[in-house]
């Protein structure tokens, strides 16, 4: 019997023995079904994590991907044309100085930067005219890393606007958008290169539409938007949320050089009409009467003892012009082109610019409180002179 005892203690023991081994290094083989089995417990800190290319609210990073890709950089290089020295020639001068200006010359250049937009497959390019106006050298940068020299089909300084062409394959041309659809507070977005830090987009609204009498260009029209324009932006990208070019970022309201929230662009409905003439004749025709007009102010119109305030006053006549040889005289007030009223200075440049060299249209003017209607033979408009901002029609 005590035998038998001390073997039942034994083999417990070794069972005992045999069950702590199996429990410490392999408890699973002790958790039965996989439906029995215990699961670990959860962690008390809840994490949600995002789905893999949801689209975020309110972003706008399909029209800047539509975009951008579109838009360039421009970098050109302007020969420095420095004045001549009179001691140039002198031999004496010469001996100790040697060829040390003719060096200086070749190697003083002046380099300046801005945007631009690709508008065809073909490689023709819309930017401002004066980011290329001086440019000796253009090279445009891709989005894609490409880089081209460009040349200039041609220049518009009156509405600030010019067309190059670059060669390069696969070009990702804009779709162009309907500036004419857009309303203030429209989100828009502006792309370019602002101070050379390389493409950068800048969200704001459409501010307002139709500003003009700015003083920037002969013929305006801008959009203005806050969105963020600063140097190196110019000749840049101004698109709707959908990434269609409404137009072409080119000046600021600026005490410092910086945004300040009030920037303006081209509007497409202008610079299609200034490109599409550029590529196909090299150059924009306008149409002309040779007057200098002046709008009407209160004074003025208490001046001439005048009932209305709408029109404009012509300030001088172009002896020989078109409105000269039609009977047109300092002191009119031009009130209506082709019988559709003009309200000031501004229209009636855009009014007459639209016209055709050579046709011939009736003006109604106010002469000493009678309206006298006058059939003029509308002229060309000559190019605008160098550095200055002649509103002369």
């Amino acid at each position: 019997m005590r035998r038998l005892w001390l073997l039942f203690a034994q083999t417990v023991t070794v069972g005992l023995a045999l069950w702590f081994i199996v429990a410490t290094l392999k408890p699973d083989w002790l958790s039965g079904s996989s439906s029995s089995r215990a699961r670990p417990a959860q962690s008390t800190v809840q994490m949600q994590e995002a789905t893999p290319n949801a689209p975020a609210l309110d972003s706008y990073r399909h029209a800047a991907r539509q975009a951008m890709p579109s838009v360039v950089n421009i970098f050109t290089t302007t020969e420095a044309r420095p004045q001549k020295s009179p001691f140039q020639n002198d031999p004496f001068f010469r001996k100790f100085f040697g060829d040390q200006f003719d060096e200086q010359q070749q190697d003083d250049k002046q380099s300046s930067l801005g945007s631009g937009v690709i508008v065809s497959p073909q490689g023709y390019i819309l930017t401002n005219n004066h980011v290329v106006e001086a440019a000796d050298k253009i090279e445009v940068a891709l989005a894609d890393g490409r880089k081209a020299s460009a040349k200039v089909v041609g220049i518009d300084p009156e509405t600030d606007l010019a067309v190059i062409k670059i060669d390069l394959p696969n070009l990702p041309a804009i779709t162009l958008g309907h500036p004419e659809n857009s309303s203030v507070g429209d989100v828009v977005l502006a792309i370019g290169n602002p101070f050379g830090v390389g493409q950068t987009v800048t969200m704001g609204i459409v501010s307002a539409l139709g500003r003009n009498h700015l003083g920037i260009n002969t013929f305006e029209n801008f959009i203005q938007t806050d969105a963020a324009i600063n140097p190196g932006n110019s000749g840049g990208a101004l698109v709707d949320t959908n990434g269609n070019l409404l137009g072409i970022n080119t000046a600021i309201y600026s005490r410092t050089g910086g945004n300040l929230g009030i920037g303006f662009a081209i509007p497409m409905s202008t610079a299609k009409t200034v490109m599409e003439a550029i590529i196909s004749h090299g150059q924009v025709v306008r149409g002309w009467i040779g007057v200098e007009p002046q709008d009407i102010t209160p004074e003025l119109a208490e001046s001439f003892g005048l009932g209305k305030k709408t029109g404009a006053i012509i300030a001088g006549v172009l002896k020989g012009g078109p409105a000269d040889r039609a009977g047109m005289r300092p002191g009119d007030i031009l009130v209506s082109i082709d019988d559709k009223p003009v309200a000031d200075t501004t229209e009636m440049l855009n009014v007459i610019a639209q016209l055709t060299p050579g046709q011939q249209i009736a003006m109604t003017v106010l002469r000493k409180s009678q309206e006298t209607k006058l059939n003029i033979t509308v002229g060309k408009r000559p190019p605008p002179p160098k550095n200055e901002d002649a509103d002369e029609e």
